[in-house]
């Protein structure tokens, strides 16, 4: 299931779990906030279009965080003219972890931590193609599996060790 949420004068296409960065809110990390403001509901093969905001139909996310994103510097400057002026902007966000989705008061979809858990076990466990790998992503891989390899060997020698560690 997902939602399109609008906030801070922007859209977002949500679903449960998700976290997104929106313009700044005033609310306390940790807390929990409802964003009511919902332009589209979708998933399990229907959809619900608002005019503009679909009735009875809200968000709800967990405030991660209260930040201020990276700077960007502005530089104004007019040639032959000896004009020259720097200036810095770090805009303020807030991050939400997406808990749930409800429709009329009552929770349609909420965070399902086993299913994840469960994918992710899945393609642990499925074949892995290391010829197409490059030599930072075997080393990656080795190192997540536990295979200790050494960085100078070739290519062709991680994957001869790869493939010995794990039989």
């Amino acid at each position: 299931m997902y939602a399109v949420v609008v906030t801070g004068g922007k859209q977002y296409r949500v679903c449960p779990g998700d976290q997104i960065r929106v313009e700044k809110l005033n609310a306390e990390a940790g807390s929990t906030v409802c964003l009511d403001k919902v332009l589209v509901v979708g998933g399990e093969g229907e959809t619900m279009v608002g005019a503009p905001y679909v009735a009875g139909a809200a968000v709800e996310a967990e405030v991660v965080e209260n930040g201020k994103a990276d700077k960007v510097i502005i530089f104004k400057y007019k040639a032959k003219k000896d004009y020259r002026k720097k200036q810095g902007h770090r805009q303020p966000y807030t991050e939400l972890k997406i808990n749930g989705i409800s429709m009329n008061g009552e929770m349609k979809s909420k965070v399902e931590e086993a299913p994840k858990a469960e994918a992710e076990a899945a393609v642990a466990e499925a074949p892995v193609d290391l010829k197409a790998m490059k030599k930072a992503e075997l080393a990656e891989f080795a190192a997540a599996k536990g295979i200790e390899v050494d960085s100078k060997l070739k290519k062709e020698e991680m994957i001869a060790a790869i493939e010995a560690a794990l039989k």
